[in-house]
């Protein structure tokens, strides 16, 4: 358990290290996401011939 919280701890740089990880997996899922759901509006406002 000690190899678990010394990871978590990052050596004192937790408080800056796991902020940065959130922020650029907000990014990637928001960059997956926002494309497939304007692509799928796109589809479903398109006239049909």
């Amino acid at each position: 358990m000690t190899n678990l919280t010394e990871f978590l701890h990052m050596g004192g740089y937790a408080i800056y290290v796991w902020p940065a990880f959130i922020a650029v997996g907000v990014v990637l899922l928001t960059n997956l996401i926002l494309p497939l759901v304007q692509h799928k509006k796109l589809l479903n406002h398109e006239p049909h011939p």
